[in-house]
C-alpha cells in the first residue's frame, strides 16, 4: 500500500463552529476572550500534531444573539499565539475587502517573523451590506469581491517582495541598518486602490507568507493552498483536482468533524441543535467513531487532496479531534508528524519561494499617493 501523509489543520476560534458551543463549554461565554483560553487551545493543538491553526474571524459578530459571543481580531490572536508555540503554523483570516492592502501585507510579515517562519493568511472577503458599512462602504457584488481579493493577494505578493533578502546590513561603521538599493517601490495598481510600497517591514522569513483561498474566492492560481468547502466527498475530490490543476500547490478539503467521546458525537451534536442549529455551512461533515473518520479520509483519492482543514462544533478537550485520535499509525498513513522543538517554516509543505531581486512594477500610481 502507498504512504499518503496528508497536513491536517484545525481552526482555533473560541469555543468552536458550533453557535451554541458556548452554552456547553463549562466557562462562562467571557472566558474565550481570555489569554489563559487561547494558550490552552494552541498549546494543544501543537502538542497533538496539528500542522497549522487557523483563526477565523468575520467584521461583524461571529452569530446572531443570544448566540453572537466576542472573539478578538484574528491577527491579534495568531500574534499572540507565536510567542507560545514552536512549529504549528498560524493562519488568521484577514479579509480582503476591509483592511487596507498595505497594512494587511504589513500585519502578516509582522507575524512571519513573529513565528520565526510560520505565518500564514486565510483570506477573506466579506462584502455584505453590514459587513463593508463597519469601513464606511457600499456592498460589493460576488464577482467584485473576488476581484478585490485578488487584487490584494498580488500586491501582498509584490509588498513581501519588495526587500531583497539581504536588504538588512547592520553596517554599524556607516550606521546604515539597510542598503536602500535593495528595497524597492512595488507601484501597483488595482481595481479599486494603488500602492506604492515598499514595505516597511523586511521581507518575511518564508519569503512569503504562505496564502490559503477559499475555493469560492477562485484564486486557484494565485494561492498556495486551495480551501474545498463541498458537502460530499465526490464533489470535494473534483474540486480539489480542479485546485491543484489550476496550479494552487495544496489542497485542503474543510470538514466539520464531531467525535466520539464520553458520549456519541450524534448525541452531542443532537444537544447542541437543540439550543441553537447549527447552520450548512456546504462543507462535509462527519460524527462518528474515530475510525469512520479515518476511512473517510481514506476514501478520498490520494491525489486531490493533500490536506484536511478541521473545524470542531466545540473546542478541546471536548472535540477530541487530533492527528493521534483520527490518524492511527498504519501502513497507509494520513496523519502528520508532529512538530519538532525547534521552529519550522509553513513553506516547507507549499510550494518553496525562490529569493528575491528587484520585483516587478504594475502602472505607476497617481502622484500624491501614499502607500
Amino acid at each position: 500500500m502507498t504512504d499518503r501523509r496528508l497536513l491536517l489543520a484545525i481552526d482555533l476560534d473560541g469555543d468552536g463552529a458550533h453557535p451554541a458551543a458556548w452554552r456547553h463549554s463549562g466557562h462562562p461565554p467571557a472566558h474565550t476572550l481570555t489569554a489563559a483560553a487561547l494558550r490552552r487551545v494552541v498549546t494543544e493543538a501543537e502538542a497533538a500534531g496539528f500542522a497549522l491553526a487557523t483563526f477565523a474571524d468575520t467584521p461583524l459578530p461571529a452569530g446572531p444573539a443570544p448566540d453572537d459571543a466576542g472573539r478578538l481580531e484574528a491577527g491579534t490572536r495568531a500574534g499572540f499565539a507565536a510567542l507560545l508555540t514552536s512549529g504549528i503554523g498560524l493562519a488568521p483570516t484577514l479579509h480582503a475587502t476591509t483592511t487596507e492592502p498595505f497594512h494587511l501585507a504589513t500585519q502578516l510579515a509582522s507575524l512571519d517573523h513573529a513565528s520565526k517562519g510560520r505565518a500564514a493568511w486565510v483570506v477573506g472577503a466579506a462584502a455584505g451590506d453590514d459587513a463593508l458599512a463597519t469601513i464606511g462602504a457600499q456592498a460589493l457584488t460576488e464577482e467584485d469581491a473576488r476581484r478585490e481579493a485578488a487584487d490584494v493577494v498580488e500586491v501582498a505578493r509584490l509588498l513581501w517582495d519588495s526587500w531583497e533578502d539581504d536588504a538588512v546590513i547592520k553596517d554599524a561603521a556607516t550606521g546604515r541598518y539597510l542598503d536602500s538599493d535593495r528595497v524597492h517601490h512595488v507601484n501597483y495598481t488595482g481595481t479599486s486602490f494603488s500602492v506604492s510600497g515598499p514595505l516597511i517591514t523586511p521581507r518575511p522569513p518564508q519569503g512569503q507568507v504562505v496564502v490559503l483561498a477559499p475555493a469560492g474566492l477562485e484564486l486557484d492560481a494565485s494561492a498556495d493552498v486551495v480551501l474545498v468547502s463541498e458537502a460530499d466527498a465526490g464533489a470535494l475530490a473534483r474540486r480539489a483536482q480542479q485546485a491543484r490543476d489550476a496550479g494552487a500547490a495544496l489542497a485542503f478539503a474543510e470538514i466539520e468533524v464531531v467525535l466520539d467521546a464520553a458520549e456519541p458525537a450524534a448525541k452531542r451534536l443532537a444537544a447542541l441543535d437543540a439550543a441553537t442549529p447549527w447552520p450548512d455551512s456546504g462543507r462535509l461533515r462527519y460524527a462518528g467513531p474515530a475510525a469512520g473518520l479515518v476511512e473517510l479520509l481514506r476514501s478520498l483519492p490520494p491525489r486531490p487532496s493533500t490536506g484536511f482543514a478541521c473545524t470542531p462544533p466545540s473546542s478541546p478537550p471536548t472535540c477530541r479531534c487530533s492527528p493521534g485520535k483520527c490518524c492511527p499509525r498504519s501502513p497507509r498513513r494520513v496523519c502528520t508528524r508532529r512538530p519538532r522543538p525547534e521552529p519550522r517554516s509553513v513553506r516547507r509543505w507549499a510550494c518553496p519561494v525562490p529569493p528575491t531581486a528587484s520585483p516587478p512594477s504594475r502602472a505607476r500610481p497617481p502622484e500624491g499617493t501614499t502607500p
